[in-house]
């Protein structure tokens, strides 16, 4: 089947969500957090980083989906 579109920016499209959510972290970690210490440190940025993973996986697929469709709709 025949794809004229560049997946690769679609799913970058939905992607950059993830990436924005995970580099708002570092702003309310170091400004308006109370946390200090190694052990809330790693575990706020660890768990943190597996949640804005899911969201940039998610929302990657989204993307991808809805421009695939988007694709197939206009060349049938």
């Amino acid at each position: 089947m025949f794809q004229a579109v560049n997946m690769t920016a679609a799913e970058f499209c939905g992607c950059a969500a993830g990436l924005f959510i995970f580099g708002y972290c570092f702003y309310y970690y170091l400004a308006r957090s109370d946390m200090s210490g190694f052990m809330q440190t790693s575990f706020f940025f660890c768990y943190m980083f597996m949640v804005c993973y899911a969201f940039f996986l998610m929302l990657g697929a989204v993307g991808y989906r809805s421009s695939l469709s988007f694709v197939r709709h206009i060349y049938k």
